[in-house]
């Protein structure tokens, strides 16, 4: 059965913030289930392993060359992309095809000398490609670069990856209440709940809005910010009982 898995649920950033002492990093500092790395996944299937970003730099310990079939990638700051550079020098048996919104900047150096990445032509929006064990759909979001939300459809379960966003666009919005209802919406949510928006990301107003109006089975929080983390700790109100908190290693069945 397809398995989506949580590499990292953190914010650009990441958990615990580097010379910060506030109460979510002390704790990340004494309890390694704490932390959170750059916000990534992996969805596991028959076939192998499709990375979802790039932003820890573990990959290459983590997997071995021949699990990955693809990557694709929401965007490319670096805290999604980081990954790709060192792994892209690996001893090449075959290409591993790299799917990515239509950016022609893309990140550093990356499209000059991509190594064992073979990167794919951008995939028009809200069109809809096979793979073996799930279909991919991309959604425009909200961000500072050209940015894509990722629709993941298996035989049994619908789960979009929106990440990164401030809200989304009507026409993203329209799609997903038009089509059948989403088992699970994986949803940024970078900081705690603001008077005013924050700039590139959800607060927790925000993505609850957002929660609302797609109305699916089950959301579940990520690229979760410090400050975030540590309002979580005050006891400052309970999230909605189909709203949930992303962790560092959460899997769930698709």
């Amino acid at each position: 059965m397809p398995e989506l898995e949580f590499l990292g649920t953190g914010d650009a950033g990441q958990v615990p913030r580097w010379g910060c002492d506030c109460g979510a990093c002390q704790r990340a500092r004494l309890d390694p289930a704490r932390k959170r790395r750059p916000c990534s996944a992996a969805l596991h299937t028959e076939e192998g392993t499709t990375l979802i970003d790039a932003g820890c730099t573990d990959l290459a310990e983590r997997f071995a060359f021949d699990d990955i079939r693809r990557v694709l990638l929401t965007h490319f700051h670096m805290d999604h992309v980081q990954g790709l550079f060192h792994l892209r020098w690996g001893q090449c048996r075959s290409k591993i095809p790299v799917y990515r919104p239509d950016d022609p900047k893309g990140a550093d150096d990356l499209y000059r000398h991509p190594g064992v990445f073979e990167f794919q032509p951008p995939c028009p929006a809200f069109e809809r490609q096979q793979f073996p064990g799930f279909n991919l759909t991309p959604l425009p979001l909200l961000h500072s670069r050209p940015t894509q939300g990722l629709l993941i459809e298996t035989p049994r379960t619908r789960l979009a990856w929106l990440t990164d966003t401030l809200g989304l666009p009507r026409v993203t919005q329209d799609f997903l209440q038009q089509q059948p209802r989403l088992d699970w919406l994986v949803l940024d949510c970078s900081e705690p709940p603001r008077q005013t928006p924050p700039r590139n990301h959800n607060d927790l107003t925000r993505a609850l809005h957002t929660h609302h109006l797609l109305t699916p089975g089950r959301t579940l929080l990520t690229h979760i910010g410090h400050e975030f983390d540590d309002w979580l700790e005050s006891d400052r109100g309970d999230l909605p009982a189909t709203v949930s908190i992303a962790r560092d290693g959460l899997r769930i069945s698709l």
